[in-house]
């Protein structure tokens, strides 16, 4: 992926805290664990990544573009390095088998020159293949005005212990479309202060 650590980093992190501010459903809130089932032991990772780029595949958007992990652009840890820091890297490693994400290459997507409608198209063509491969919409989407002439679009989809979040940005300075999924069981287990490392 051609896209900058740091750019993808911003990103993961700006998606991440968003699900956690919103709550992503019943992802963060008080429940009894799943019962288990094989099915859901075996759904791990690899297998959100391969529905994530069939569905990218399908849409017609180039394929290769999923990331797995939580990438920090500074992971150098040295006598100065902060607590809050190694904290934050600490956290990062614990979720890193936990979360995939895509982001479009800004080279295939110019933000200040992209086709709002044609990445929304593409975008909810992905969703409608992702849907094929079993995920479920967990609310209604929606879509709120940003500004004087933006938007933002949300969607949430669940599969199997995993809940994705979709999200499309239409301003005319800024177009991007985008998705995280992130395993349920991982981010049910973070803390107020590391949901706050995360938020920051």
């Amino acid at each position: 992926m051609r896209t900058t650590v740091l750019k993808v980093s911003r990103a993961v992190t700006a998606v991440v805290g968003a699900v956690l501010a919103a709550g992503c459903g019943d992802v963060l809130a008080p429940s009894a664990p799943p019962a288990a089932t094989s099915s859901a032991a075996s759904f791990g990772q690899k297998d959100v990544q391969t529905d994530l780029d069939a569905a990218i595949a399908a849409a017609g958007l180039p394929a290769g573009r999923t990331e797995t992990g939580f990438p920090l652009a500074d992971r150098t840890v040295s006598p100065g390095t902060t607590d809050k820091k190694r904290k934050l890297l600490a956290l990062s490693t614990r979720l890193s088998p936990c979360i995939v994400f895509w982001t479009p290459d800004e080279t295939d997507n110019n933000h200040a020159k992209a086709d709002s409608a044609e990445m929304r198209r593409q975008l909810d063509e992905v969703l409608a293949q992702l849907v094929a491969r079993g995920w479920k919409e967990t609310d209604p989407s929606e879509e709120a005005p940003v500004g004087d002439d933006g938007t933002l679009f949300m969607a949430s989809y669940k599969k199997q212990g995993w809940t994705l979040n979709a999200q499309h940005s239409s301003m005319p300075a800024w177009t991007q479309s985008k998705a995280i999924a992130t395993k349920e069981s991982c981010f049910a287990r973070i803390t107020d202060e590391e949901r706050t490392l995360i938020e920051e």
